[in-house]
């Protein structure tokens, strides 16, 4: 099942598959970014909101980003302890920064939305402090990668911390049902965002996205490429 997963674990298949992809994934995401701010700019006011509704569009997808790349790191985790597979480590490695800038901006832009919607800049609820614990979580995972010098350690390490902190997603998720909140439930798949708002939200959403596998492609290429000339080094 995971056979093309394993043939791209050799640093060589992945340097050349990924080399290839991403000037035509850059263009894409490029591509996408000014499709969604030409949408997100020519959507309507909302009736509640004004034009405030325009963080929606940084906001939600900043958010959802943040957990879906601690999942990426949950899984990497996952290969790195049970299979041993050579990339799976590095992969957690460099998704965790770009998770944090992620966590870090839904929770920046959250705070100006709920300024004018909800008459203050922060509340401990359910959903925003399981975000700020998720934004120390990437940091502690920062952290104690940069603090053990031994990387096969470190990457163990760092791994079971990653899967430790998996609780954390879940209650991320159901915050908003399991607890009273003045966040708002989710509106996206339930169809409460109107059509005006839906159609630059998942266009947005897409450039989160290719924008991640972007950065992230490139953060695991320029590990690669440091982890060779410390090689080379270290043989001279």
């Amino acid at each position: 099942m995971f056979d093309w997963l394993f043939r791209y674990a050799n640093p060589a298949r992945f340097m050349g598959l990924s080399g290839a992809l991403l000037p035509w994934l850059w263009s894409a995401a490029l591509l996408t970014l000014a499709t969604a701010l030409y949408l997100g700019f020519s959507a309507p006011p909302d009736y509640q909101q004004g034009r405030t509704v325009l963080i929606l569009f940084i906001h939600v997808p900043a958010a959802i980003m943040a957990t879906n790349v601690y999942a990426c790191m949950v899984v990497a985790s996952l290969f790195s302890l049970i299979n041993r597979h050579i990339l799976a480590d590095v992969a957690a490695r460099t998704a965790a920064p770009l998770g944090a800038i992620f966590t870090l901006l839904a929770l920046i832009t959250g705070s100006l939305w709920g300024k004018p919607m909800w008459g203050t800049w922060w509340v401990w609820d359910g959903r925003l402090t399981s975000t700020l614990v998720q934004f120390f979580l990437y940091l502690g995972y920062i952290a104690l990668w940069n603090a053990i010098e031994d990387e096969t350690r470190a990457a163990r390490i760092c791994a079971v911390l990653a899967l430790v902190g998996a609780v954390n997603i879940p209650i991320i998720k159901f915050s908003v049902d399991w607890w009273a909140t003045l966040h708002q439930g989710e509106s996206i798949m339930s169809g409460n965002l109107a059509g005006p708002f839906l159609v630059p939200f998942l266009v947005m959403m897409l450039f989160y996205m290719l924008l991640f596998v972007c950065l992230w492609l490139t953060r695991i290429r320029t590990l690669i490429l440091e982890r060779r000339l410390r090689s080379l080094m270290g043989a001279a």
